[in-house]
């Protein structure tokens, strides 16, 4: 639908039947008046979180809770609705199962069943889900929201009719109103299986990883990266010449991982993230937990503020997984300042091609584009400002993060160490060439900054009085004094300091006590996790630093050196790494704007991967090829 001819956001779009009102999800046109923050998003009815105005998923919950009182539980995407199988009775806690059937099942979608389309074309990414209202033997009708954004004839009380076909054999099939969209089909209530969708698990042998191998002569010593290029070319200074690891004897091999697996693990990114987000914002609303993370009290206000500013989110995020047969368990959220971008959008999709390895796919291929559509809805209005330190590894990464700014249409300079960067007039921060710094991305940690604060003054209560008691005649702006001002927008934003904080670990387990993903954290050390292996963390631990894994007798597996010895700590139960061919391999997914963009796997002798751990090349293969 043209956008201009769709209702401002909030407006009341139509009233379907069950009484459930649909109301538009046109964003740009929200009125910041009356949605000022993030929390005013939040969709309740009777206290219950229903999801984010007015998207389909909010709908499809408000409308379960008012007309049959339970709800399902939260989901990263639409789609992922399919793959449901309970729903929780909201009066008593109790569960009720769902059964999914395919577009084309022999049993008819019923009034109240979610209509569930895949990711791809209209719905890319997320998917879609509506509520059916009427079915006919030759239509259906249902009632949604984020789509079209049209206010509804006064005739009508749905949303869209869409055609049915029913086949000689009695399947019904619905047709999809969009020709680049794919229903998979409808989700309902009822304790009957017959003709439902199988949901199995896949088998746990999937989730292996395994080596694959090319002849090393392809790649080793051969130059497969164009120096014409400047990302390239900082890549190839900083790691002499073409290559991913460092290990000459690995130069031909890679890791190899199901597309089962791979699926699951993308829906674990897309689902944690929600979770993360989740916890960061409980953890904003409970001082006594914001004060474990050890976070100067005077910038309190300032990260809420950061978070509370809906255009203010983050451009992309790493995990890290423990990916095996035991399943897929989450380490950490890197959500201020990952690197391994270029290496895994760029550098092992090049190797592939330079190795001619045809095996499979490269998981890392999504990164790069979704970089750039993040930095196209980022709202940037003027010069994007990075900043590094002086170190080959943030040179490329900073190119290589250029290239998808250029590519967004932004206009952006790099400033290394702080060169160049003056006090103008009215107190602002310019760079070398007099042009004032309002948006910047970052290669240096927000704790840096935090530590400058610290070093510079000891009582809190001073600490944003930074510039008004130094003479900027004689001293040049800091990296606190351009990040902490309030006329910069940074990229990662300063809330992005909770979710990157292993304080988090324990607050997520606290919210999703035993889920698949997370492994037991806590903040002291407790009998359940003394009775089997454990890892010690810093709160604010970097690049693998100031870790410790202990085993069953309270014997030291592994540890790690480093600067965070006397931070506070964390304690999260051990989900080894698995250990292929000597090395011990990491997985790990990309967020680009929130969702899954891409992946790689970093390998170690060392049963902790630090900053200078190889990255070998991934390569997603068909499951039955991984088992063969």
């Amino acid at each position: 639908m043209d956008k201009q001819h769709r209702a401002r956001f909030g407006t009341q779009l139509g009233i379907g039947p069950g009484n459930i009102v649909v109301y538009s999800s046109d964003y740009p046109s929200a009125d910041k008046a009356d949605l000022p923050n993030r929390e005013a998003y939040r969709s309740y009815v009777d206290g219950v979180f229903m999801g984010y105005k007015w998207q389909c998923v909010e709908l499809a919950r408000r409308w379960l809770y008012v007309n049959k009182g339970y709800v399902f539980d939260d989901i990263a995407m639409a789609y992922d609705i399919f793959r449901l199988r309970d729903v929780t009775v909201i009066k008593d806690g109790s569960k009720l199962p769902l059964k999914s059937f395919a577009n084309g099942a022999k049993r008819r979608p019923e009034i109240g069943c979610m209509l569930i389309w895949n990711e791809g074309g209209e719905f890319d990414v997320t998917g879609h889900v509506a509520i059916v209202t009427e079915v006919f033997d030759d239509r259906i009708r249902v009632i949604e929201q984020n789509v079209e954004d049209k206010v509804w004839a006064d005739s009508e009380s749905w949303s869209r009719e869409l055609l049915v076909k029913i086949d000689a054999e009695g399947s019904y099939w619905i047709d999809c109103t969009y020709d680049n969209a794919g229903i998979m089909g409808w989700v309902m209530q009822t304790d009957d299986a017959t003709h439902a969708q199988l949901i199995e698990d896949p088998d746990p042998a999937l989730f292996d990883l395994k080596l694959g191998e090319v002849p090393a002569d392809r790649v080793q010593g051969k130059t497969w990266m164009n120096a014409d290029e400047p990302d390239e070319a900082a890549y190839m200074s900083c790691m002499d010449g073409s290559r991913l690891t460092t290990v000459d004897a690995d130069a031909g091999k890679y890791f190899r991982l199901s597309e089962a697996a791979m699926r699951e693990v993308k829906r674990a990114t897309n689902e944690l993230h929600a979770m993360f987000m989740h916890a960061t914002n409980y953890v904003l609303r409970d001082d006594a937990l914001l004060r474990r993370f050890n976070l100067p009290p005077a910038l309190w206000s300032r990260i809420h503020q950061s978070w509370d500013n809906r255009k203010n989110e983050m451009i992309t995020g790493r995990f890290d997984f423990a990916v095996s047969a035991d399943g897929i368990k989450v380490y950490e959220y890197n959500c201020d300042s990952a690197s391994c971008h270029m290496e895994t959008g760029k550098v092992q999709g090049l190797w592939a091609v330079g190795a001619n390895c045809t095996d499979g796919r490269c998981p890392g291929d999504p990164l790069y584009p979704a970089l750039v559509e993040a930095w196209r809805e980022a709202e940037v209005e003027g010069v994007l400002h990075i900043m590094q330190d002086d170190d080959p590894e943030e040179t490329y990464h900073a190119l290589f993060m250029q290239r998808t700014m250029t590519e967004a249409g932004l206009e952006s300079k790099i400033i290394k160490e702080m060169s160049g960067l003056q006090w103008g007039e009215g107190g602002e921060v310019l760079d070398a060439d007099g042009v004032p710094i309002h948006y910047v991305w970052k290669t240096w940690a927000w704790e840096t900054a935090l530590d400058q604060i610290r070093d510079q003054i000891n009582d809190d209560d001073e600490n944003l009085r930074l510039r008004k008691t130094i003479d900027r005649a004689t001293m040049p702006p800091r990296l606190v004094d351009v990040l902490l001002r309030p006329q910069v927008m940074v990229f990662e934003p300063l809330w992005s300091l909770i979710p990157s904080n292993k304080a988090i670990l324990p607050v997520l387990w606290m919210l999703y006590p035993n889920h698949p993903y997370l492994l037991e954290s806590q903040f002291e050390l407790t009998p359940s996790l003394q009775a089997g292996s454990y890892v010690v963390k810093p709160i604010v631990g970097r690049c693998g630093h100031n870790i410790s894994l202990i085993g069953h007798n309270n014997e030291v597996l592994a540890e790690s050196g480093g600067n965070f010895e006397d931070r506070d700590l964390i304690y999260q139960a051990l989900a080894p790494l698995p250990e292929i061919d000597g090395k011990h391999a990491q997985v790990c997914t990309f967020t680009a704007d929130g969702i899954y963009a891409g992946a790689c796997v970093r390998a170690d002798a060392s049963k902790i991967i630090k900053t200078e751990s190889d990255i070998l090349p991934l390569r997603v293969v068909k499951d039955a090829t991984l088992l063969g």
